[in-house]
């Protein structure tokens, strides 16, 4: 596995993206709708930030916003076989929020443990 992005919970997810990709000198590279959310990934070089807008006042990113003014709301790990991932998860005794593989932007298959059983820290598996 190989770190693939950070997300970023905002308010404006494109007004984000601009700032962005003048301070890191990076560029937009995706922008989509996605399960009640804009997500917006800037390439870094070094893997993605992924920023994470709520369209509506429902789901967990509405929710973190609720309770925080944005942030980094997850660290994603790219792996050729989720269901892999998760079973050595589950083989350490790591929570997981999501038993089997579901959807995730940019058409790849994710997966998240619980923060919990890892330091604090939201982390998604990615199938590339």
């Amino acid at each position: 596995m190989h770190f693939d992005h950070a997300g970023i919970a905002t308010t404006d997810a494109d007004d984000l993206a601009s700032l962005y990709v003048d301070l890191l000198d990076a560029e937009r590279v995706h922008r989509e709708e996605f399960d009640g959310m804009l997500v917006v990934f800037i390439e870094t070089g070094d893997g993605y930030l992924e920023l994470l807008e709520p369209l509506g006042d429902e789901g967990a990113i509405a929710k973190y916003l609720q309770d925080r003014d944005g942030g980094i709301h997850h660290v994603a790990y790219a792996t050729d076989d989720v269901e892999a991932a998760l079973a050595n998860a589950r083989d350490l005794g790591v929570d997981l929020i999501d038993e089997e593989p579901r959807p995730g932007a940019w058409g790849h298959d994710v997966a998240f443990c619980h923060p919990k059983s890892t330091g604090g820290v939201l982390v998604e598996f990615v199938e590339h």
